[in-house]
């Protein structure tokens, strides 16, 4: 169960309902919770009252409440890489004509914190704000390579190594072996580990320091490209990381995007 008394129950159940990515009822959280019943009615009853969350009367049904969208506003405004590598990602997305994605780290998740679609935009997983899988996408994977090796390790323990394809890397030893020859390249790929027919080149935002602060990538389909076709946006992946970087040089981001758990 939860820690962090009555405010990380009320999170725990906040992060359940936002989790449906629809309206839900009291019996679909009810079944996935691990408080009691009289608890998590009082807790939703709490968070509705906060306009955290929003109840439909008619169907009976459970969202996220208007107060959540002007926090989470501010936080991408104010904790993320967005507004600072915006120009950048604009910049980038004309020059490829490809879909860009802007993510960072948030624990053991990568968390799209930007996009912008292909001239011809194609249907997949990623959109700003999701949350995805680190082991399998080009950004996450990169993302973990030049993290420190506690974090690695961290971060690695903390995967399920589910496998969503037939190229989808399911152990920790075939993940660090990647993680190695990214280490020696200085960018990543995602070789449809993710979803079929989808392909990235991606490429880490990293400090004068050497911190990750976040990653880019370029994402096509098989249908339109190959890998060796990414691989010639290497040269400007490389010029945006830097420049996303430079400008995020005097921004302070919380420690908690990044640490220990953005194809």
């Amino acid at each position: 169960m939860t820690g962090g008394g009555t405010v990380g129950k009320a999170l725990d159940v906040l992060d359940r309902v936002a989790g449906f990515g629809r309206p839900v009822r009291f019996s679909e959280v009810l079944a996935q919770s691990d408080f009691p019943k009289p608890t998590l009615y009082r807790l939703l009853q709490t968070l509705t009252n906060q306009d955290m969350l929003v109840y439909d009367p008619d169907r009976q049904t459970y969202s996220p409440g208007i107060r959540l969208l002007r926090l989470a506003h501010a936080a991408w405004e104010q904790s993320t890489l967005a507004l600072i590598a915006r120009p950048h990602i604009d910049a980038l997305s004309a020059a490829v004509g490809e879909t860009v994605h802007l993510a960072q780290l948030d624990h053991a998740q990568v968390i799209y914190i930007d996009k912008r679609n292909a001239n011809n935009p194609v249907q997949m997983f990623s959109q700003a704000g999701k949350v995805g899988p680190a082991y399998c996408t080009g950004v996450g994977k990169v993302m973990l390579a030049f993290a420190d090796p506690a974090r690695i390790d961290a971060v690695i323990a903390q995967q399920s190594f589910h496998r969503f394809t037939s190229t989808t890397l399911t152990d920790s030893r075939s993940l660090r072996a990647e993680l190695t020859a990214i280490r020696a390249r200085g960018y990543g790929f995602d070789r449809e580990e993710h979803e079929p027919g989808i392909i990235c080149i991606a490429m880490p935002i990293r400090t004068d320091t050497g911190r990750v602060l976040g990653a880019i990538s370029v994402t096509s389909t098989t249908g339109r490209t190959d890998l060796a076709g990414l691989e010639s946006y290497v040269p400007i992946l490389s010029d945006t990381a830097a420049a996303i970087a430079k400008d995020a040089r005097n921004w302070s981001f919380p420690e908690h995007i990044g640490a220990p758990m953005g194809s």
